[in-house]
């Protein structure tokens, strides 16, 4: 069995994801391998599947087909989610986390009590959306592996 969508999709994806590591590691001397299979950041992994299914669809059934009608408006969901859903998220998560640290600090600093976290006050992820320079860099990733992978129906 071969489906090149799926293919072009899961590539995309990964590239994206690894790409996303090597960047994240280089910004902070540190690798991170929640990085390789977390949500956001440069680029975006989602905007890169997505991007890639289309263009794969497109390549294979048409521009003028239902399916790639469909996949057109799922592409449009996905990376309207991405910039504004999930990147609103991560920034209340942000927030959240400093009022989190503000009480515990606040906590600390008038009952005399230790450094440990209680289980309660974990910090939230902050890496949720993205920008729209990460959503461009997905959509580079995507069409790049679309045009690269060869089409077998």
């Amino acid at each position: 069995m071969h489906n090149t969508i799926i293919l072009c999709g899961v590539l995309a994806w990964l590239a994206a994801q690894i790409i996303k590591t090597i960047l994240h590691a280089i910004k902070f001397n540190k690798v991170v391998l929640e990085r390789v299979v977390g949500a956001g950041g440069m680029p975006s992994s989602h905007t890169a599947m997505v991007l890639s299914s289309l263009i794969s669809v497109g390549r294979i059934e048409g521009v003028n087909s239902t399916v790639f009608g469909v996949m057109f408006i799922i592409s449009a969901i996905v990376i309207y989610d991405a910039m504004g859903v999930r990147c609103a998220a991560g920034l209340h998560a942000k927030q959240l986390n400093i009022i989190n640290r503000m009480i515990i600090k606040n906590k600390k600093t008038n009952t005399g009590e230790s450094d440990n976290i209680e289980p309660e006050h974990i910090e939230l992820k902050e890496f949720l959306g993205h920008t729209p320079l990460e959503v461009i860099g997905g959509a580079i990733v995507g069409i790049i592996i679309a045009f690269v992978v060869p089409v077998k129906d």
